[in-house]
């Protein structure tokens, strides 16, 4: 499940390299080594491999010195074709690892205020074709220079998401060739680069470096550029699509050339012919009208995961020039229609192909560092879709082209936009961080648009930009952003923020911000007020989400694990830079005050899973439940975050190593495809389905227990039939009062199909004391408890006994181990929240792994069969085995 797909065919947005095209080797650093010469037959395009980097206070040399091929280099760093500064000294060894502890700390700041030199060679065997350097992703800016000569200054390379083609052909020669960034210190309250909020402590570099690669182009006369599909999908019927193909032919000459430009998608093939004047540039259109065969019947058309195919086609084009390619371009693309109208309560209903959907998203966080992997990004969106989730909200931060790619493999909406509380929001924040724009940053953020809008548009997975998050632009900001998206004929819809803002042109946004980000209790998310369940909420959860205990001692030192559960004043490093988010004391006090203090650090953990596995489930359920609502429907919870970019003690659904805890496994129960649950709010037991057809035949079973098992009510409801695509219905209510029920009791709720099997069981921890809210002092990140829920009678609940069995089969490199658990021994307690871990020989967590179910609660006698399937890779050579541990059951490992 988890093995690593082979790299896409051919990268986006790049010509495509041909096997006889041009000779041209990238090295890195300062090798000389030329290919044998051979004869241009078709264009190329290959990314530099690396650089060598070294600050420029230890740099003397003049730039026309540095630039130039055969200059030596040691004692310069070695560099990935994408890294900031400080992850290539972090590579290199030079930093201990800034994931444990306050290891960050010892990083020296001041080694970045100053620029760095980014330096690599390429060689080229002919220089008859034309070339240019094609790159984006300079964060904050670089003057460049190829042998010797300025080619461009930080004026022009500024801003991390500007794209620029220089032409170099001037200047290369056969042979060896240089190019060098010298790339200036990043502030994202001053550039329109990438900042990290509130998230987590930002690194001392700030992320300056080169994120993105660096392209060497070579081609002909004639340059194909900005080839894309625009698609119009016949909906609701789906029985057509209408293909307009547009690219830019450039004639890169002094003189008349008349270009051949023909391209293919699929078996469907077009031509035709454009002349053009000495450094002229044309649009060239395919449209339906004059090339009927772009007009498609039956086309196959693309779904989100679980609504349908990801059916993905090829855009292939070439340029002719007297019968020899000049110029090709490739694109992917797919076919689908997205609308987002505002409904009548003004929040924002996405609908995908003319089927309306519920946006379940998480915030997405790159790595720190930004060091791009894209098996751990695959891993990470595989995980997304293991929860339930359909969407992931890319606040800034806009990931490289195989990130997209693989959303639209896998089917996972994305929705892209620009970044809160830093520069890119300066001219209307108010009084949060962000210097205010100067003349010279319009242009930026109009290149910024225009850039990211033609790397985007062409992928499905994308269904909306937000052009502004916290705070939507002024007019002037705007237009520069809606007339940059129209002229790249971006296909969906254009969302002025993530808040309840207005933008003059685009209007309302139909998304809220309201929050919470920190600790509320499990029925916060039934309420229809604040970041209750309604409307479209862009991003929030109840704050904290500590990891398991295996990663917790993998991120903090033993004093930092003793205060985190004695101390819930202390402040917390690895929480968040905020001092509204310093501490962990809501989130403490609610965890005290609801399960009991904690008495030592194993407790306060299980306690912490066990709260988060609640409040997750609430969340989502909630927004699921509210769904098809007739009254103020709910239509889009984005969970903040989804993970993070480092060892984190907030806003994430799986920890920085793919850990699984409570947060986890409550989401994916809330959000499994046929689903029984219990309302807060309402007490009644609904069922969601989140499949296209329509259930029927259905039996919802619910029984409520003392805590130490003893059965106090129970009934069952059969005949239970609910619609599909999110509908939901009440199978039964429970009473107001049960006779004798415990201050801390169980409910158990079962669904089960027409043949009797069970397709459904959900299992709470409840209260006959409710937590009490206070709204009117509600603040923007949280709403305060006056009361809490009684629930420390799950502290006495006798010990329960599972017995553990697993085995493992292995294929093409994919393990699978099948666990049951079943509740043994005497008793009538249940073992509550049971949970398996895969661990290899040394007790390590097996990570990543996708688990059928987890997190289970077994009364005596029943049993439940697990799967787990995972790279056999991660095991390390040793044999699988499985760790068992759960709230009130004694921890064991037995052989998998």
């Amino acid at each position: 499940m988890f093995h690593r797909r082979p790299a896409l065919r051919i990268r986006r947005r790049t010509a495509a390299a041909v096997a006889l095209g041009l000779a041209l080797a990238l090295t890195q650093g300062t090798s000389s080594a030329t290919p044998a010469a051979r004869a241009p037959t078709a264009p190329s395009a290959t990314a530099l491999t690396g650089y060598a980097i070294q600050s420029t206070a230890k740099v003397t040399d003049p730039p026309s010195a540095v630039s130039r091929p055969g200059y030596p280099t040691p004692g310069w760093y070695p560099a990935g074709a994408r890294s900031t500064v400080l992850a290539a000294l972090l590579a290199h060894g030079d930093h201990p690892d800034p994931f444990y502890s306050t290891q960050q700390k010892r990083i020296p700041a001041a080694d970045f205020a100053v620029p760095w030199w980014y330096r690599s060679d390429f060689t080229v065997a002919d220089t008859s074709a034309r070339t240019y350097l094609d790159f984006s992703g300079v964060i904050s800016a670089a003057d460049v220079y190829v042998d010797g000569q300025q080619v461009a200054d930080a004026a022009t390379v500024s801003g991390a998401y500007t794209r620029h083609e220089l032409d170099i052909t001037s200047l290369v020669r056969p042979g060896t060739n240089t190019v060098a960034f010298r790339v200036r210190p990043n502030d994202p309250r001053k550039n329109l680069t990438m900042g990290w909020i509130d998230w987590l402590q930002p690194p001392p570099d700030e992320n300056m470096g080169i994120v993105r690669d660096v392209v060497v182009r070579r081609g002909g006369p004639v340059a194909l550029r900005d080839a894309h599909v625009v698609t119009a999908l016949a909906v609701p019927s789906l029985a057509s699509a209408d293909l307009t193909v547009k690219a830019r032919a450039r004639n890169d000459t002094a003189g008349p050339v008349t270009a051949t430009v023909s391209g293919t998608i699929g078996a469907v093939s077009f031509s035709q012919d454009v002349a053009l004047a000495a450094h002229e540039t044309k649009t060239v259109a395919f449209t339906p009208g004059a090339f009927p065969q772009l007009r498609l019947s039956a086309p196959r058309v693309w779904w989100p995961a679980g609504m349908g195919e990801q059916a993905l086609y090829d855009l292939d084009l070439t340029a002719t020039v007297s019968g020899a390619a000049s110029d090709t371009a490739h694109e992917s693309f797919g076919v689908r229609d997205v609308k987002a109208p505002l409904n009548a309560d003004g929040a924002r209903q996405y609908s995908v192909n003319g089927r309306p959907l519920l946006i379940k998203g998480g915030g997405w966080s790159p790595d720190e560092f930004l060091r791009w992997d894209r098996g751990y990004a695959e891993d990470r969106l595989r995980y997304a879709l293991d929860l339930g989730l359909n969407t992931i909200r890319l606040e800034g931060h806009i990931e490289p082209d195989e990130f997209f790619d693989l959303a639209d493999r896998y089917g996972v909406l994305t929705m892209p936009g620009w970044e809160c509380c830093d520069k890119w929001e300066g001219q209307v924040n108010g009084g949060e961080p962000g210097d205010k724009w100067t003349a010279a940053d319009y242009p930026v953020a109009a290149a910024s648009m225009a850039a990211e809008a033609a790397r985007l548009r062409d992928h499905p997975s994308v269904v909306s930009f937000l052009i502004g998050s916290d705070f939507a632009p002024d007019r002037t900001i705007e237009k520069t952003y809606v007339d940059a998206l129209r002229a790249a004929d971006w296909p969906t819809p254009v969302v002025a923020a993530a808040s309840d803002n207005s933008a003059p042109l685009n209007g309302r946004s139909g998304m809220k911000m309201s929050g919470p980000y920190d600790w509320v209790p499990p029925n916060y998310w039934y309420n229809k007020q604040e970041g209750g369940a309604t409307g479209f909420n862009s991003e929030t959860s109840a704050g904290p989400d500590v990891p398991t205990l295996d990663t917790l001692r993998r991120m903090l030192s033993p004093a930092e694990l003793d205060t985190l559960w004695k101390d819930p004043s202390a402040k917390q490093y690895h929480r968040s830079p905020s001092a509204a988010f310093a501490t962990l004391k809501l989130y403490d006090d609610a965890l005290a005050g609801r399960y009991g203090p904690p008495s030592g650090l194993d407790d306060y953990v299980r306690k912490a899973q066990l709260a988060q596995y609640e409040n997750v489930r609430a969340q989502f359920e909630a927004y699921g439940r509210n769904a098809k609502d007739p009254a103020k429907p709910a239509t889009g919870v984005v969970y903040w975050m989804f993970n993070s970019g480092w060892t984190s003690l907030h806003w994430q659904l799986t920890d920085r190593y793919l850990d699984q805890g409570g947060a986890y496994f409550g989401a994916k129960k809330a959000n499994e495809p046929l689903h029984v649950q219990y309302g807060y709010d309402n007490r009644a037991v609904s069922v969601v389905n989140n499949r296209h057809a329509p259930a029927t035949g259905l039996t919802a079973r619910v029984t409520l227990f003392h805590s130490d098992g003893t059965q106090k009510y129970d009934r069952t409801v059969s005949g239970v039939r609910v619609g599909g695509d999110g509908a939901s219905t009440t199978a039964l209510t429970l009473p107001a009062d049960v006779t004798g029920l415990s201050p801390t009791y169980l409910a158990r709720l079962l669904l089960t199909d027409a043949s009797g099997k069970e397709v459904s069981r959900n299992v709470y921890w409840l209260s006959t004391r409710p937590d009490v809210l206070d709204y009117e002092h509600t603040d923007w990140y949280h709403t305060p408890t006056t009361g809490y829920a009684d629930l420390t009678g799950l502290g006495s609940m006798a010990r329960a006994e599972v017995r553990a069995t697993a085995s493992t089969t292995t294929d093409a490199g994919t393990s699978t181990t099948t666990v049951t658990l079943t509740r043994t021994g005497a008793g009538r307690a249940p073992a509550l929240l049971t949970d398996a871990h895969l661990v290899d020989g040394r007790g390590t967590p097996v990570l990543p792994v996708r688990w059928s179910d987890n997190q289970v609660t077994l009364w005596p006698g029943e049993s439940a069969t697990l799967t787990a399937t995972y790279r056999t890779a991660d095991l390390h050579g040793s044999a699988p085995r499985v760790r068992v541990s759960g709230w009130n059951t004694p921890t064991a490992t037995v052989p998998g």
